[in-house]
């Protein structure tokens, strides 16, 4: 997204939440001068990929002796 220096000004609250799951780009004059970003998205989507690779039928104590099992 990317959006110009004044409208982040006057919509700063607004463009902190959208920029925990996007970056934005602010403009002044038709050019990109800054990026607003969560530090943090790598783990976020890390963690997201995980999510689902292990089946629901299984407890965390099995998943745990499986992890053990394998060193």
């Amino acid at each position: 997204m990317s959006i110009t220096a004044t409208e982040l000004k006057l919509n700063l609250g607004k463009y902190l939440i959208l920029a925990e799951t996007e970056d934005i780009y602010i403009t002044r004059n038709g050019k990109v001068v800054a990026k607003l970003s969560n530090p943090f998205q790598d783990r976020v989507d890390i963690a997201k990929s995980l999510f689902g690779i292990l089946p629901s039928d299984l407890s965390l104590e099995e998943s745990r002796e499986e992890r053990l099992d394998k060193i």
